[in-house]
């Protein structure tokens, strides 16, 4: 099987500090390339991740003069999003490298796959059934943030990684572009 290059966009929710296990599940024919916001990567090893995936790892926009260090997208996976990140996306807000990604994402032809991790106090706010549809309009999977997020026992919050993975390879071309 060829390589697939996915862009993992990660926002500052308490799973991100778990997104190795992510790694850990995804199929061998994804290449990860990880972008995180600023917020993002304050909650995790950005060193670790960016071993793990071979240096394929941003934050920052790059200069105009810089070559763009990420392969071309096969598919974009937004995990876990965040209220504020998901409401920004719909309303076409690009201040982040990461928000950037995902915008331009919506009018390129791939799958875009995004797994809330969002409170129901949160989703019961008016922008995020609002936010949600405009980006089910534009193409983009929204996953139900009760079936991704784990709430354990001691109370720390992670995601259902598997289930994640297992929907991003039903959405997702076996080859690359």
């Amino acid at each position: 099987m060829s390589t697939r290059s996915l862009y993992i966009i990660a926002s500052a929710a308490p799973p991100v500090q778990h997104l190795d296990r992510l790694l850990d599940v995804l199929d061998d024919g994804w290449q990860p390339c990880l972008i995180l916001t600023p917020t993002a990567a304050t909650w995790v090893d950005v060193d670790a991740l960016s071993a793990r995936v071979r240096g394929l790892l941003r934050i920052e926009p790059r200069t105009p003069q810089e070559p763009d260090p990420l392969p071309r997208a096969d598919a974009v996976l937004a995990a876990p999003v965040t209220f504020n990140t998901l409401n920004k996306w719909a309303a076409g807000i690009s201040d982040t490298l990461a928000l950037g990604l995902l915008n331009e994402a919506i009018g390129l032809d791939m799958p875009v796959l995004a797994a809330p991790v969002i409170k129901a106090a949160l989703r019961a706010h008016p922008a995020y059934s609002a936010s949600t549809a405009a980006l089910r309009n534009a193409s983009a999977h929204i996953m139900d943030p009760d079936a991704v997020t784990i709430r354990r026992e001691d109370g720390t919050v992670t995601a259902d990684w598997q289930a994640i993975a297992r929907r991003l390879d039903e959405l997702a071309p076996t080859t690359p572009k």
